[in-house]
């Protein structure tokens, strides 16, 4: 079985570099730190399994994930996320993957996650089924759903409190780019300021108050 890892943190990558092997047999790791270098590497090594963090430099893995998927559909991708917000795991399940933990998990979750989608069966954290579910219910999160893949991480970085200078460098968009994707975002959640938009990503479970 191929794997490929993607995880900007090289600790984390050997992490699952040496865990990995000792559990499935004939297991290769092939390394990306980066959501573009993902695509590339998809393409050249063709992989069984993708492990995809979702907070990247460039490209976000939701992002390299839909590319990879729209080359090939039939990608198994599993998302390997500190995320376990309702609203970003679904937006990342939304993308085709066919599974998603938490790293706050233990290494036994991992392999079993890999283990199963290997075989093409779906393999999702219970408590994140559990708030996937109670999050349905959220009627905050219908107007959510009304964004686009990239608005929603847009919207997700301006929650958590990111300029949009430092948001055009991150998706590696221009700073046009990113104030018509502001105004398109207020407009379609119907809010007219940050603090509005903040409120509602805390109602939605988007993102979490510090305490």
């Amino acid at each position: 079985m191929k794997i490929l890892i993607t995880d900007d943190h090289s600790v984390v990558r050997q992490g699952y570099a040496s865990v990995l092997p000792t559990v499935i047999k004939d297991c290769e790791i092939v390394e990306a730190a980066c959501g573009e270098e993902a695509c590339e590497l998809y393409q050249k090594e063709l992989p069984d399994i993708v492990i995809m963090d979702i907070n990247l430099p460039g490209i976000s893995g939701i992002e390299a994930a839909t590319r990879i998927l729209q080359v090939d559909n039939d990608a198994k991708v599993l998302f390997f996320s500190m995320y376990d917000e309702a609203p970003i795991v679904k937006q990342a399940l939304d993308t085709g993957a066919m599974g998603y933990i938490t790293k706050s998990g233990s290494p036994k979750t991992l392999v079993e996650a890999v283990t199963k989608i290997s075989k093409g069966e779906i393999f999702i954290e219970y408590e994140l089924i559990m708030k996937l579910a109670l999050n349905s219910q959220n009627i905050s999160d219908e107007r959510l759903r009304e964004l686009t893949q990239r608005e929603f991480e847009v919207f997700v970085m301006l929650a958590r409190g990111q300029s949009n200078q430092v948001i055009s460098d991150t998706l590696s968009l221009n700073i046009k780019t990113i104030s018509n994707y502001v105004t398109t975002i207020k407009s379609k959640l119907k809010i007219s300021s940050t603090a509005e938009l903040v409120h509602l990503a805390i109602e939605a479970g988007v993102i979490k108050i510090a305490h």
